[in-house]
């Protein structure tokens, strides 16, 4: 048994590229396992909190009236909610143009063991009705006409 015959030794580098390369996938998921974000809806963090040191998205509905800017002007307060609980959450920066009461939004963060959702980032959504602010006053038959008249950027 001095040599494989050449149809073997093609056999065995299968073999271990193919361990090789789940060797590989199996490293690259436990490389990332922390930092994949989980999204949830306020009604599910209610039910079961994510450790605060998972990085979670929270989506849902800014809450009428619960909107508040802190003292030193950058920290903002405020509620996201699903028809069946709210989550308070605290974020400290620029505020997406899109985002208001009322309107939809996905916020990136740690939910923190007080029960405050901390968010590092937030995207701000639109229903599929969404008009740019520009246009807000007009009728619908004007929308048309202004758009074509506008200049292409």
């Amino acid at each position: 048994m001095s040599a494989l015959k050449a149809k073997h030794q093609r056999l065995v580098l299968v073999v271990i590229a193919l361990v090789a390369l789940v060797g590989a996938g199996l490293l690259a998921a436990w490389a990332l396992r922390n930092q994949a974000n989980y999204f949830y809806t306020p009604s599910q963090i209610a039910a079961e909190r994510p450790s605060p040191t998972q990085a979670v998205r929270l989506g849902g509905m800014v809450q009428q009236g619960s909107l508040e800017t802190q003292a030193d002007g950058v920290t903002v307060v405020f509620e996201v909610g699903d028809g069946e609980a709210n989550v308070p959450v605290r974020f400290a920066g620029i505020l997406p143009d899109l985002f208001v009461e009322g309107s939809g939004v996905v916020a990136e963060g740690t939910y923190q063991p007080d029960g405050t959702f901390l968010a590092d980032n937030l995207l701000a959504k639109h229903d599929e009705n969404y008009v740019p602010r520009e246009l807000q006053d007009m009728q619908g038959h004007q929308t048309p006409e202004t758009l074509e008249e506008a200049p292409a950027t």
